[in-house]
């Protein structure tokens, strides 16, 4: 979320509504790095071992993606709450290569209040995580919580006590 960007609430929110975020690099380092901290299998950390894996050639582990996407998602959605999972589906139909741009397209599937909590409800919203060459490298559908606009406060004296 940009600075002074209007932060938005469940209220605010339709069905088909669409947010891009800007662009992510990642080079071989960056790859490297996450992979030696949080996935480290050979076609994440080698690019020898990585040209005879099923990749071809080094590709970042699809939870380094997941991490840009969620980075791409905060700054590209300004939910008044933050962007709070509750759930959702993930895929990598490509792997996701040194040297790509990242961007992230989001549309909002589907708005609900919650009956039981009047304060919030979820969002589902589909993004998809293109490359520069607009390939998909993952698609995520996520169910989020996003609270409801506060109410405006009545008149000084129903908020009193008596």
């Amino acid at each position: 979320m940009t600075e002074g960007q209007e932060r938005l609430y469940l209220d605010d929110l339709a069905v088909g509504q669409r947010f891009a975020s800007g662009p992510q690099a990642l080079d071989a380092g960056q790859i490297k790095a996450f992979a030696e901290a949080f996935d480290p299998q050979p076609f994440h950390l080698d690019e020898a071992a990585a040209v005879s894996s099923l990749f071809g050639g080094l590709a970042a582990s699809g939870w380094h993606t997941a991490a840009i996407t969620m980075r791409l998602l905060v700054g590209s959605v300004p939910l008044a709450g933050g962007v709070i999972g509750a759930g959702g589906e993930i895929a990598w139909p490509r792997p996701t290569r040194p040297g790509d741009v990242l961007i992230v397209l989001s549309e909002v599937l589907e708005v609900t209040p919650s009956r039981s909590r009047p304060d919030r409800g979820m969002v589902t919203l589909r993004s998809e995580t293109r490359n520069q060459h607009g390939e998909v490298v993952q698609t995520l559908t996520a169910k989020l919580v996003v609270p409801r606009r506060p109410r405006a406060e009545g008149p000084p004296e129903w908020n009193a006590a008596g």
